[in-house]
């Protein structure tokens, strides 16, 4: 400029100036003060009205899913026996069976056994449920002349009488268990609700037994190809984990239900088909089932032996242990390996969310993290320097 004004970038103080002058700097730009998000919406009143039916639409969601939840229980299960079969396929497989046979041959195969388990054992069941039902009140009247019923009353006085004689008459009264199950046309909803479900898994199972390697695939092309490989033998790992862990289960269930029966039968203790299918169906629960079925099994022993339920619960505990320390690690040593505190832990979350489903497939579930923490994030961490 002409007119000896300085130009406006350079107002700023030089140091010949002084040093008041020199410390006072007028800024180039004015400082934008950082603003809350909320402050910066242009239309709150859209940004309300969005938020609000995201919320109805999360809300309408957890409940679409409260219905369906018996739909997921179903899958979920079919998907879990189509694991477990899945070792026995491959198995024939590697044998040189085509897997449609293969899959005809092990489904026959479990057919007939079914059937030849329904036409053995559900008659002879149906008869001691029968006759544990009527047999109650004299397997009352015994315990009440028992020595152990008298040392019980020794400790807790004439009103133990009182209470055996009340429960006596609630369990023979029909209308009392009719009003604890709901009525007869509620237990017989149950009845078929629970059949359908039975050959909606059924068929479920078979499907995705049939197209499990198809199922497998497909998921792969969700990851980056370049990942593909390692997704894959990740995958493998997992489901071959859960099909030899669910088979190693019914393996175990199958040998309690075996110990049970022949404990029963030796020891001259009542119901013993009945206590070996019980048993069968309690201990397939991990870790609390053969330690729930020994607790029920002793206690209704001692209705008729307290001798023999001493010996029942001796030997049944002794199975306990051989089968934790023996038969478990041969069994599942080759299929799944988590420490033993996750196996509780994870059992025990698996129970609370799920109840039996929980705790059938929180073992194997926290085997496939433990595998995925092991083959992804701890490489990922240690490539970091």
């Amino acid at each position: 400029m002409t007119d000896g004004t300085p130009p406006p970038e350079s107002l700023s103080a030089s140091p010949s100036a002084g040093t008041d002058a020199a410390a006072t700097v007028v800024p180039l730009e004015p400082i934008e003060r950082h603003r809350p998000f909320w402050a910066r919406l242009d239309s709150p009143f859209s940004v309300g009205f969005l938020l609000t039916l995201g919320g109805l639409a999360a809300v309408l969601l957890g409940i679409a899913l409260t219905n369906i939840a018996t739909v997921i229980i179903y899958i979920a299960l079919a998907m879990f026996a189509a694991l477990g079969l899945d070792p026995v396929i491959r198995w024939f497989g590697r044998h040189n069976v085509q897997r449609p046979w293969a899959i005809v041959i092990v489904f026959l195969v479990f057919g007939i056994l079914a059937a030849g388990l329904l036409w053995l054992v559900v008659p002879t069941l149906i008869d001691q449920v029968g006759e544990f039902i009527t047999g109650i009140p004299s397997t009352i009247s015994d315990f009440e002349g028992s020595d152990t019923y008298a040392w019980l009353e020794g400790i807790f006085g004439p009103g133990l009488t009182t209470l055996v004689n009340e429960l006596e008459s609630f369990i023979t009264n029909p209308s009392n268990i009719a009003a604890i199950s709901g009525g007869l046309l509620k237990v017989g909803v149950g009845i078929a609700t629970a059949v359908s479900g039975l050959l909606i898994v059924i068929v479920l199972t078979l499907y995705f037994v049939a197209s499990l390697p198809g199922i497998k695939e497909a998921m792969m092309q969700f990851a980056p190809a370049r990942n593909r490989p390692k997704v894959r033998d990740m995958t493998d790992q997992i489901t071959d984990s859960i099909g030899g862990y669910l088979m190693g289960m019914v393996i175990l269930a199958f040998f309690n239900s075996v110990v049970a029966f022949l404990l029963h039968l030796f020891l001259g203790l009542p119901y013993p088909l009945l206590m070996g299918v019980l048993a069968f169906s309690i201990t397939i629960i991990p870790l609390v089932g053969p330690v729930l079925y020994w607790i029920f099994a002793t206690v209704l022993a001692l209705f008729t032996s307290p001798l023999a339920a001493l010996i029942f619960g001796l030997a049944y505990l002794v199975y306990i242990q051989i089968e934790a320390y023996v038969i478990t690690p041969k069994v599942m040593s080759k299929a799944i390996s988590i420490p033993g505190s996750l196996v509780v832990i994870g059992a025990l979350i698996g129970g609370t969310l799920l109840g039996l489903l929980g705790a059938l497939i929180a073992v194997p579930v926290t085997a496939s993290i433990l595998l995925i923490i092991k083959q992804v994030f701890i490489p990922r961490q240690n490539a970091k320097i």
